[in-house]
């Protein structure tokens, strides 16, 4: 009996392309946003980094993070103040150490531009039920994970960090 589907390869083959073509258009998302901000897509994707965790991070541990030598973190860092998103501070109790403290208004400024696709990610969202949702999102957190496994391999097979553009 036939399910009406296609070959399970040619489903996969579908996926891996459309995912391919998702991941472009979110470059070019993230690099249309940084332009707005003055600043770019990595610079950006620091942002994220250091405005999504528990607190203020090191630039030290943004470098851990980020993949990105402590070099270019400086150079992140110094954007990123610069486009008043972020500034400096002396850790209280390492003098050694500078936390990167997001600016509160920073982010207020970068979740603005990203308001039209939050509501076209949910009127997408809308066209599914909730087990259909719940299998999407399995889906992007093993295909998430498995992409920053990959990552992590060519980083240590290289001896090296990411560069900054």
């Amino acid at each position: 009996m036939s399910t009406g589907l296609p070959p399970r390869e040619d489903l996969v083959g579908a996926l891996s392309w459309k995912m391919r073509r998702l991941s472009g258009e979110t470059v070019l998302f993230h690099q249309a946003i940084a332009d707005r901000l003055g600043i770019n897509p990595t610079d950006l994707k620091c942002l994220d980094l250091a405005s999504s965790g528990p607190g203020p991070l090191t630039a030290g541990r943004l470098a851990e993070v980020s993949g990105l030598t402590s070099g270019a973190i400086t150079g992140v860092v110094n954007r990123l103040e610069k486009a008043g998103l972020v500034s400096r501070e002396q850790d209280p109790n390492d003098r050694r150490k500078v936390i990167i403290v997001v600016n509160p208004n920073g982010p207020d400024k970068v979740v603005g531009l990203f308001g039209s696709i939050t509501d076209s990610m949910m009127e997408l969202c809308s066209r599914y039920d909730d087990h259909e949702l719940a299998l999407v999102l399995d889906f992007v957190n093993l295909a998430a994970q498995a992409t920053h496994n990959e990552a992590t391999k060519l980083q240590q097979s290289t001896g090296m960090h990411a560069a900054c553009s």
